[in-house]
């Protein structure tokens, strides 16, 4: 399955040869758990342990070990986004970060063939980053509610109602969304990228709770959109509250896409690298992250002597990203990303702004 990111080619031009005819289509391996493969992946179970009890391992370890071979032999690099499970994560990824991270970590790669192990519009962003390389998305319908909230023409009437304004758009959107833009942001840079405008109105589209929060570190008007990301729309303040009158002395970090009522409970705020940085480098002795629960058992992985509670709101849309889907991908070289030439010239544009920004 080829998946358009718009328009597909004209009727009369050349039909493009997909992934699988580029690269031809594989046997699927045999998936037995064996001694041999119990080794092979011994030492990445220890990274996993306490997430995975031994007794599931079996079922897991044949796709980790099948993975990790199937991506040398084609010559592809595995992305994962800090939501995905930690068997993805820690066991056959070869680059993790937030959106920030991988949109940079995109241009940096040689290999041929990227499989994106997040969500849609992150896969469109390695294609505008990667042109010449086949892009593969493990299941195409990992969508975001943020992307889906707004589309180009919805952007093109705020340009009409504001001219002259300056939009920033979070990166968390489609390529046609992009094309709109004059730069794109994370929840890492927002604060920068609004602050090297020189307007003194900016357009921060489409998370509201994002712009809402950046607009008190700014002296900018900030003009925002009723965008909201379902997993962090749901934390509230009085859960929050309740969590510190249960954990006495506990460490509450939150996400910038919280409405600002939860970042006023929360001890830091900070955007997905930043609260990583944030546990690694203070080392609280018990902490709980106002964002999607994979994201703590990823650091936890790695921090064995801080003790996270955890209030698991999954993001549906990164848990449809699972290691038979991403095996499958690499057999079958589905499914393929492909952008508009038309709409990637423009939204690469905006993407690279936002990249090269020296900060």
């Amino acid at each position: 399955m080829t998946v358009l990111a718009q328009h597909a080619p004209a009727a009369d031009a050349p039909r493009p040869l997909t992934a699988a005819e580029r690269f031809g289509v594989l046997e699927k391996p045999d998936l037995t758990f064996t001694p041999e493969i119990a080794r092979e992946t011994e030492h990445l179970y220890e990274k996993v342990k306490q997430f995975i009890p031994a007794f599931e391992w079996p079922v897991y370890a044949p796709y980790v070990a099948a993975i990790n071979r199937l991506k040398r032999e084609r010559g592809a690099v595995i992305l994962a986004h800090n939501y995905q499970t930690p068997e993805i994560f820690h066991c056959v990824a070869d680059i993790v970060g937030d959106s920030l991270q991988l949109a940079r970590d995109a241009t940096k790669v040689d290999a041929e063939i990227i499989i994106q192990c997040g969500v849609h519009f992150m896969a469109e962003t390695s294609k505008l980053l990667n042109p010449e390389k086949t892009v593969l998305i493990p299941d195409s319908k990992a969508g975001c509610s943020l992307s889906d909230s707004i589309t180009g023409a919805d952007v093109r009437l705020l340009k009409e109602r504001y001219p002259g304004v300056p939009v920033v758009t979070y990166v968390n959107t489609s390529a046609d969304v992009k094309a709109e833009t004059d730069i794109c942001c994370t929840s890492s840079n927002v604060l920068a990228v609004i602050e090297s405008l020189e307007s003194d109105t900016v357009l921060c589209i489409p998370d509201e709770y994002l712009a809402m929060n950046v607009a008190k570190q700014t002296n900018k008007k900030i003009l925002t959109w009723k965008g909201h990301c379902e997993v962090h729309e749901r934390f509230t303040p009085q859960e929050l509250l309740s969590y510190k009158e249960a954990h006495p002395g506990i460490e509450i970090i939150g996400h910038p896409e919280c409405h600002p009522d939860v970042i006023a409970v929360c001890d830091f705020a900070g955007s997905t690298a930043g609260m990583i940085n944030y546990v690694k480098d203070n080392r609280p002795s018990r902490v709980l992250l106002v964002t999607e629960c994979s994201m703590a058992s990823n650091i936890q992985a790695e921090l064995p002597g801080v003790d996270f509670v955890k209030p698991c709101n999954l993001c549906p849309h990164m848990k449809r990203i699972t290691l038979p889907k991403i095996l499958d991908s690499l057999v079958t070289m589905t499914e393929e990303v492909v952008v508009d030439p038309a709409i990637a010239d423009r939204a690469r544009l905006a993407v690279e702004r936002m990249v090269n920004l020296k900060q």
